[in-house]
């Protein structure tokens, strides 16, 4: 079985974006600390994850649309999830860090004490 599994991930099809881990990311956003009360969207593009989620404080788009918060990417030959933050100001994706699973990458995403991601 696990040879199965090794041959279709390294068949050079990209393992990411999947509904799975979409859905794993949408169920972990749910425990955030900051605006509880908009859903945000999360979106498979390319190699990871969008976050998107209405604008409740005005800082970025004061009538509330949607704004980037977060981009999840898999690098696949690390084995690791590259957490980037949006810099609204230059239009911007910055790296914030590198995590070796993904649920400590949303943890991180979810406790955001700076205010980086959930502005």
């Amino acid at each position: 079985m696990n040879a199965a599994i090794n041959r279709r991930h390294h068949s050079g099809l990209p393992a990411h974006p999947n509904e799975l881990d979409r859905w794993r990311i949408a169920r972990a956003l749910t425990r955030r600390e900051r605006y509880r009360y908009v859903p945000p969207k999360v979106t498979g593009v390319a190699g990871g994850y969008l976050v998107e989620s209405p604008c409740c404080s005005g800082n970025i788009d004061a009538p509330g649309g949607l704004v980037d918060v977060a981009l999840l990417h898999h690098d696949r030959t690390g084995a690791a999830w590259q957490l980037f933050r949006k810099d609204h100001s230059k239009g911007v994706w910055e790296w914030h860090s590198t995590h070796q699973r993904l649920d400590l990458a949303t943890a991180v995403l979810n406790a955001d004490p700076e205010r980086l991601f959930w502005q």
